[in-house]
């Protein structure tokens, strides 16, 4: 095991991945909300950090091959797991979650399974651009609990009649409710739409996985 900058980078976001939910048992909304974005947003940028810091530096090594991607499914699958807690079990948000977590288990099960012959599941280009889909949707829909939050709170002990006339223009916007509602529906819808493209990748990787295992999975025969 090396303790090189990279490995020590994918280390910490393996780290961070629990920090993501557990913060929301640490500090009130929408407080939680913004260190769970940036706690995120960081160790995401550690993913592709630490990367190229290994292949600039020559410094790869069995250590963080195996890490990285354990780091990368631990980040993903607890931050999605967060994101179900926040929004509850919509269906627009359940389905491509559940498409996303099933792939991992069974990529990883694959892997698992195959043991010395997992080689000939490299992770492709169509692979690394699902998981930069998967980390940018997630880190939309955190920030949409900043955006909302705030909301709430500018408007709190305001009516719903105040409210509305806010939004037609009758009363001066003097709390930004507009623009923070605006953001807020742009973070939510956007951060979906996101996550089905997302889904969808990660639906067609585990494809193109299953069949590159096929020849490693076929029964010998002999009649």
């Amino acid at each position: 095991m090396q303790w090189t900058l990279p490995n020590i980078l994918t280390l910490m976001r393996l780290i961070a991945a629990p920090g993501v939910a557990i913060i929301f048992l640490i500090l009130p909304r929408p407080y939680a909300d913004w260190v769970a974005l940036i706690l995120f947003v960081t160790a995401a940028i550690t993913d592709w950090l630490d990367g190229y810091l290994a292949r600039l530096w020559k410094q790869g090594s069995r250590f963080g091959a195996m890490l990285d991607p354990i780091a990368d499914k631990a980040m993903v699958v607890i931050a999605l797991a967060t994101l179900m807690g926040l929004f509850g079990f919509q269906t627009l948000l359940i389905l491509p979650v559940a498409a996303i977590l099933f792939r991992e288990v069974f990529v990883s099960g694959l892997r698992e399974f195959l043991g010395d012959t997992a080689g000939t599941l490299k992770v492709t280009v169509l692979a690394k651009w699902k998981t930069t889909v998967q980390m940018v949707a997630i880190a939309v829909l955190f920030s949409y609990g900043v955006f909302e939050h705030h909301f709430v709170m500018n408007s709190l002990g305001m009516s719903p009649d105040i409210v509305a006339q806010v939004f037609a223009g009758e009363i001066a916007d003097e709390f930004n409710l507009v623009a923070l509602s605006g953001w807020a529906n742009r973070a939510y819808f956007g951060g979906l739409v996101l996550l089905w493209l997302a889904a969808a990748l990660t639906v067609a990787t585990g494809v193109d996985y299953l069949v590159k295992a096929m020849p490693h999975l076929r029964e010998d025969r002999h009649d």
